[in-house]
């Protein structure tokens, strides 16, 4: 008897806490099947996810429970309500309905809006619609982002040494090359994820409006292969160390030509890298100046008002506008549908719109780079030997509208963004001596493509005060490095469902 109540009660304990863990849900169209990316999740009303480019979402633990209501909405579909326990039920498939209407029930009238006039009245009300309001608010907010490194030639010739001997020469050399091939055959990958409670409000001094913004992260992990980066410097720095190493220590050394474009001098000494960084702002290494450096560049370049690189909103004289119908917003409002194209050869995107039918506000945009279009292009490969292009740009961006206020936030956006690049070009390290100089001399030759995708997310917004801002102490934080996808790292919290490229990622020793 004692046996199987012990055996009842743990049965019972994994019951329970089978029910804690995370619910995983995958929203498509009911009438195609298909997965609808980005789809807004909100929970208990009050905080808001979003599913990923392939239709999924996760719930934290604690929204996990039966009773916790999760309402899903989408532009052109019916919004649904239902309860985690409803949820199971469907086998974690939320299937919605597109909406159905008449034209006769849009109150702009029967008559074919020209795209002309409505985005002749979107940029009327782009400084209405978008700018940041003097109302001080606390936004929870989710922040990924993923960069890669994909080369597909490296090739290093040391062909001029006077400062090595044939076995250190032998032996950098062997360092390149197996370097340049473990970049080959195993590209760098990093994936960073970021919660936070970022902070902003707006106030007058001296008749000027002045923008404060405060973080306080509340967890950040990195997933990479430790002691490797994808970013291009740092492996400049690595490629550049290993030939250092090298070098005599007891000498300074200048930088001529090449992949680093650095006339600075250069020694191993330690006393001289101490007097070179003498000076430096410490800020330059704190985690949390770079993150909200980050944070609101990319606020400001996906903002409708102050992106300049969102042509297709502000120089319309580029595009090619075409009314493609109306469609249910979030709100079961009306919003018109505008496709662009490029018109003229400075426009390089096409896409398509998402717009207020009653203020004209840009609810959603999709965009993407042109078939053969780039943003920028040096081409001097065989004056110079380098080539760089950034031929990878697409987008999506939803805005939502600020309670009591008649200004849009945004609430979600996915942008890519990827470069090619070539470069084959000398590189000397030579001795600064009135004497006889040593000199490193080498080829570099090297052609990759870099890429990062970053996701953004306000999960939650209130309203709060400048003098509570003010009062907020900002902290450093560190990354939590994880060599491999955990789903129970964010247990706690909600957060994006991650793509099987970041689930299958594993750090290689």
């Amino acid at each position: 008897m004692k046996q199987a109540l012990i055996t009842s009660f743990f049965i019972l304990f994994f019951i329970q806490t089978g029910f804690a863990q995370n619910s995983r849900g995958k929203i498509i169209d009911s009438s195609t099947g298909e997965s609808i990316p980005y789809a807004n999740i909100k929970v208990n009303e009050s905080e808001n996810l979003v599913s990923n480019a392939e239709g999924y979402f996760t719930l934290s633990e604690k929204n996990s429970l039966d009773e916790t209501v999760l309402t899903i909405s989408y532009l052109g579909f019916v919004n649904r309500q239902l309860t985690v326990s409803e949820l199971k039920n469907l086998d974690y498939i939320i299937k919605l309905t597109p909406g159905i209407y008449e034209l006769s029930d849009v109150a702009i009238s029967n008559i074919k809006p020209n795209p002309y006039e409505i985005m002749a009245n979107v940029k009327a009300n782009l400084a209405r619609n978008y700018s940041t309001g003097e109302t001080a608010s606390k936004d929870m907010l989710f922040y990924r982002r993923s960069d890669n490194f994909k080369p597909t030639l490296i090739d290093v010739e040391i062909n001029k040494s006077t400062g090595f001997t044939k076995e250190a020469l032998t032996k950098v050399n062997t360092n390149l090359k197996t370097f340049s091939n473990q970049l080959i055959s195993h590209p760098p990958v990093e994936f960073t994820d970021i919660l936070c409670n970022y902070y902003s409000v707006k106030t007058k001094k001296a008749d000027k409006l002045l923008f404060t913004s405060k973080l306080a992260v509340l967890k950040a992990t990195v997933l990479k292969n430790e002691g490797r980066s994808s970013s291009v410097d740092d492996l400049e720095k690595t490629a550049m160390n290993m030939m250092l190493q090298h070098l005599d220590s007891t000498k300074y050394y200048r930088v001529k030509s090449g992949l680093f474009g650095s006339r600075d001098t250069i020694s191993l000494r330690k006393d001289f890298n101490k007097k070179k960084n003498k000076g430096i702002d410490i800020e330059i290494n704190n985690q949390l100046t770079a993150t909200k450096s980050s944070l609101n560049n990319f606020l400001m370049n996906t903002n409708f008002l102050d992106s300049k690189k969102l042509d297709f909103i502000k120089n319309t004289d580029l595009y090619d506008y075409t009314y493609e119908g109306t469609t249910y917003t979030n709100e079961n409002e009306f919003a018109y549908v505008l496709s662009f194209k490029p018109r003229k050869s400075k426009a390089k995107y096409l896409g398509k719109l998402y717009i207020s039918e009653t203020d004209y506000a840009i609810l959603r945009t999709d965009y993407i780079l042109d078939e053969g279009e780039k943003l920028s292009n040096f081409n001097m490969k065989f004056l110079l030997g380098i080539k760089v292009s950034e031929n990878v740009s697409k987008g999506t961006i939803t805005y939502k509208k600020r309670a009591d206020e008649d200004s849009y936030y945004m609430q979600y956006a996915a942008i890519e963004r990827g470069n090619y690049f070539y470069l084959n070009r000398p590189l000397k390290f030579i001795e600064l001596t009135s004497s006889e100089k040593d000199v490193l001399a080498l080829n570099l030759k090297i052609e990759a493509n870099t890429s990062n995708k970053t996701e953004f997310l306000n999960m939650s917004r209130s309203k709060t005060t400048a003098a509570a801002i003010e009062k907020i102490k900002e902290d450093n934080f560190k990354f939590t490095t994880i060599k491999s996808y955990d789903p129970t790292i964010w247990k706690d919290y909600n957060a994006i469902e991650p793509l099987q490229e970041m689930k299958q990622f594993k750090a290689i020793n």
